[in-house]
């Protein structure tokens, strides 16, 4: 039995896109999430998916990140990315970061599911509409530049998600009780540090713990947003 995962934030496209795949792929068990976290815990429930569709700017992931991470958490599960962006550096970043397919929104349904099809086939697949565009010459630039890497450590540069889990970090938690803390899936946990630590630049939990007692302390490092609040 084919098992997909549909990510997507927008309900109305998500539950569009399910009645398009019931009927394409018959007994097919198909599975919804709206937003990465939420996601993760799909796949931490069970993670035995064929192919998961995720949705290039819904809450929670932060692209390339986190495909790369949740790729390398799950080789086994063929990933594509959903999205109603036409730019080519979108797609030569989500290739780079180890997506198996890049979907374009604005495609027919029958196309779609053709793509689909593919990237269960074990092909990878990339939208004509990216190949056929103006911007041909983006496909000269080496892959690894397109994929942006956070090396910047400042408090400013983290996202919001790991703006939260840094001060958990900084005392030491251990994934589960970071994920309690958060009141989210260990696994989601696992994305966000294994994303720090790329970001942060260091190589274990101790250096991170280290770095993000610094980060802390910084004038800025303790704010959220402006209110002047330390976080908890």
């Amino acid at each position: 039995m084919t098992r997909i995962l549909i990510a997507d934030d927008h309900g109305l496209y998500r539950k569009g896109l399910r009645c398009v795949l019931d009927l394409a792929f018959p007994g097919a068990d198909i599975v919804e999430a709206d937003g990465f976290d939420s996601a993760m815990e799909r796949l931490e429930d069970s993670g035995a998916f064929d192919v998961a569709l995720l949705d290039l700017n819904m809450p929670g992931l932060v692209f390339p990140d986190s495909l790369r991470e949740v790729r390398s958490f799950y080789p086994r599960i063929r990933f594509a990315i959903l999205s109603a962006s036409d730019t080519r550096a979108d797609m030569l970043a989500s290739l780079a970061a180890g997506a198996n397919g890049f979907i374009s929104k604005l495609q027919t349904d029958d196309e779609i599911v053709a793509a689909i099809q593919d990237i269960l086939a074990g092909k990878v697949y990339v939208s004509p509409l990216m190949v056929n565009g103006p911007q041909l010459h983006a496909w000269n630039e080496p892959p690894a530049r397109m994929a942006e890497q956070a090396t910047d450590v400042e408090y400013a540069k983290l996202t919001p998600r790991q703006r939260d889990v840094l001060p958990l970090v900084a005392r030491g938690l251990s994934n589960k009780e970071i994920a309690r803390e958060l009141k989210i899936a260990e696994a989601t946990t696992k994305i966000h540090m294994a994303a720090l630590l790329r970001v942060l630049g260091v190589r274990n939990r101790t250096e991170a713990a280290v770095r993000a007692q610094m980060l802390i302390g910084r004038p800025d490092g303790g704010r959220q947003d402006g209110d002047g609040a330390k976080p908890a």
